[in-house]
């Protein structure tokens, strides 16, 4: 939330200050920098995985450990084009994605990862905020979206399989957070959200980090989801409205767009975003879409070009580039924003929000009766629970279908039932839906 909170972090208060007086900036692409490198098998490798079992090259979060000081230079690059927040190298800093490499089973692999990813640019940052101690540079710790999603079935034929479960993802993220944190990050950014319900476990995570370690102060949550194309949808369906309703239960700071599209086609789900958030508003989309050969075409000037009404339309308070950027095109997009007014938050009235792929909102001015379906229930339904007790889930599905085709708005789901395993049964039918 934009708004203040009593107890509140220092670093809170430092940045509300900032994003209401000036634009802010955030660095570019990382992958983008590091393919400049040309990077072999070695290079990634370095002394600590001399030896490992599985080929590293590819693996950019790993090079935080291996090659500090390519990371940290990196860092400077996009500190030195005016960016205020670097983003960790620790993307792919969870065990699940790790996996892809054999680096999921030492904790010690996946922890050295974030806690490096976070000091290269914690070094950076404070050198800079040294050197021009009237603009502090921030740290955001990069908490990617992992390989998996699990809103979605890999399986065509299975459509309620998940190849990972909820608490899975959730223990990955809180992992990650340790070495991120020890690192010394400021912001925690959860970040090229897909998939909202990975992004769920991303910040249930963090609820469960601080409550476990209430000696560490808070840290100010940033959101930003992934609108896939042009439908104005996250890869798993839903609207940028209702993105932000599933994730406004944890009062992200700030909340925005990033990655798969190019500025202007990104622009009408920002302003989207700014219209039904009070969170600031961060946007840090491609150098444009991708050409034939996945490379990005966008140049410098162009970019900033696009982005240029996002600043004098008040739709963002931090922007800055994803995939195919470069610190070329963050300096053109500082000079370009620079002295840009600002979005301001709005602040929402105390109401009802609720979604699934679209939002729906209790607002007593359009909205006078709520109707909700109440069929899925094995103890309000004997047809339901003959359908539930023999596993035909075909059957059930029509029932909750029936009830939305009848003008339901939200449908309620019971499966508590002595004779019942009514966490798997409500797992299964809740994957189907």
């Amino acid at each position: 939330m934009a708004t203040p909170v009593e107890g509140e972090a220092e670093i809170f208060r430092t940045l509300r200050s900032c994003m209401q007086k000036q634009m802010m900036f955030i660095d570019g692409g990382m992958g983008t920098m590091i393919q400049g490198y040309r990077l072999g098998e070695d290079d990634f490798r370095g002394d600590r995985y001399n030896n490992h079992t599985n080929d590293l090259k590819g693996n950019n979060d790993i090079l935080s450990v291996t090659q500090p000081g390519i990371i940290q230079a990196i860092h400077e690059e996009y500190l030195a084009a005016g960016a205020d927040f670097v983003e960790t190298n620790t993307f792919s800093g969870t065990s699940i994605a790790q996996a892809d490499y054999a680096l999921d089973k030492n904790p010690e692999d996946v922890y050295l990862i974030n806690k490096c990813g976070a000091e290269c640019a914690r070094r950076a940052a404070d050198k800079y905020t040294a050197l021009e101690p009237h603009k502090p540079r921030f740290v955001c710790g990069a908490m990617g979206p992992t390989n998996r999603t699990l809103s979605v079935s890999p399986s065509v034929e299975n459509p309620a399989f998940r190849n990972c479960t909820f608490n899975e993802v959730r223990d990955a993220y809180y992992e990650q957070l340790k070495g991120l944190i020890d690192g010394g990050v400021d912001v925690l950014l959860v970040e090229t959200i897909f998939d909202t319900l990975n992004a769920k476990a991303a910040l249930f995570a963090i609820d469960m980090f601080f409550d476990d370690h209430p000696e560490i102060p808070k840290k100010p949550i940033f959101v930003s989801g992934t609108i896939v194309d042009n439908s104005g949808r996250t890869l798993s369906g839903q609207t940028t409205e209702a993105f932000w309703i599933s994730v406004s239960h944890a009062k992200p700071f700030a909340v925005g767009l990033n990655c798969a599209l190019g500025a202007k086609d990104m622009q009408k789900y920002v302003e989207r975003l700014g219209k039904c958030s009070d969170a600031f508003i961060l946007c840090y989309p491609n150098a444009g879409l991708p050409n034939a050969m996945g490379g990005y075409d966008e140049s410098p000037e162009d970019m900033a070009s696009a982005l240029a009404p996002f600043g004098s339309e008040r739709l963002v308070n931090l922007v800055g580039g994803c995939c195919g950027t470069t610190p070329a095109h963050i300096k053109a997009i500082y000079e370009t924003l620079k002295d840009s007014p600002v979005h301001v938050p709005k602040e929402l009235p105390p109401l009802l929000r609720l979604c699934g792929l679209e939002p729906f909102v209790l607002d007593p001015t359009f909205v006078r009766f709520v109707n909700i379906g109440e069929r899925c229930n094995v103890a309000g339904s004997s047809a339901f629970k003959k359908h539930v007790i023999a596993g035909n889930y075909d059957k059930m599905l029509e029932v909750a279908i029936k009830q939305v085709e009848n003008g339901a708005q939200m449908i309620d789901l019971n499966f508590d039932e002595g004779l019942l395993d009514a966490s798997a049964i409500m797992r299964r039918f809740c994957n189907l839906l």
